[in-house]
């Protein structure tokens, strides 16, 4: 589907009417899922790091491995707005190198726009990205390319000061031009000033039940993936026990000799049956 078709406005109009739902997927039968489901939007995130090539944080991904991603997710699920999340030195380096890959998102990965992490530090580069014509989701809360200076993943904006920080934050990337502002780990109450402080919807993961829209990872979704269990998340599918079971079962009727049936294997006719033994 051409990339004309759809466009993040389409998620703007929906402040106020009505919850937003997104879903961060890395494949093409993820996202199929997703679209065939009725999902609002999809993010490829940078998290493909963890849950998909098996790295402790996000740090290592780079451009090229997300925009295998990126390709797999938009023919699995090409009626629905795709949003690219800008890797750890994707944007940070330089306005011109953060356009340029912002662009590839788009041009290579065939998507509608592109996540940026971070607050007022990243506000110049959000502004460059979207003077170029480039749609732009911003993040802020817990923002995993920044959790070394950070000192982890923790829950940000529990204090006085961080939480002042945020809702200037918020405001700042409203008018950088973003189209809407992702909330990770965010006390329920500065979600709830932020969504009725910017005209931009909000998108939560973990960030309580006030904000325009939700988000989580496919693979935590459908319980995917154990390493990792996040208190923000609702697991609805014991997938990792149930495929693990599937798995289990294979390998105990190869064994036994009971799969595979007759059912599932080819045979020769009669006659090319006979002139083989024949010729023996």
């Amino acid at each position: 589907m051409s990339l004309f078709k759809l466009s993040p406005k389409n998620l703007m109009e929906k402040k106020g009417k009505e919850v937003i739902v997104g879903i961060t997927a890395y494949d093409y039968i993820s996202a199929k899922l997703a679209e065939s489901a009725g999902v609002d939007f999809i993010l490829i995130g940078d998290s493909a790091s963890m849950v998909i090539l098996g790295y402790e944080d996000t740090f290592p991904i780079d451009m090229e491995e997300m925009l295998i991603f990126c390709k797999a997710v938009s023919r699995g699920a090409p009626n629905v707005l795709r949003i690219g999340d800008m890797p750890f030195l994707s944007y940070q380096v330089s306005k011109k190198t953060a356009v340029y890959n912002a662009g590839r998102f788009v041009k290579e990965g065939r998507c509608h726009g592109v996540k940026i992490e971070g607050g007022e530090e990243i506000v110049e580069i959000v502004y460059a990205v979207t003077k170029a014509g480039i749609p732009v989701l911003g993040h802020i809360g817990v923002t995993p390319q920044r959790s070394i200076e950070l000192g982890g993943l923790k829950v940000r904006g529990k204090d006085v000061e961080t939480a002042k920080k945020l809702i200037k934050e918020a405001k700042l990337l409203e008018e950088a031009g973003v189209f809407a502002v992702l909330l990770e780990c965010v006390p329920s109450e500065i979600s709830k000033i932020i969504t009725e402080e910017v005209k931009v919807p909000t998108i939560g993961i973990g960030a309580g039940p006030y904000t325009d829209g939700q988000i989580l990872v496919f693979h935590d979704v459908v319980g995917l993936f154990p390493e990792m269990r996040p208190k923000f998340v609702k697991t609805y599918f014991k997938g990792f026990e149930v495929l693990k079971e599937a798995i289990s079962t294979y390998i105990k009727e190869c064994k036994e000799k009971i799969f595979p049936e007759e059912k599932h294997s080819f045979r020769l006719s009669e006659e090319i049956l006979k002139e083989l033994l024949l010729k023996k």
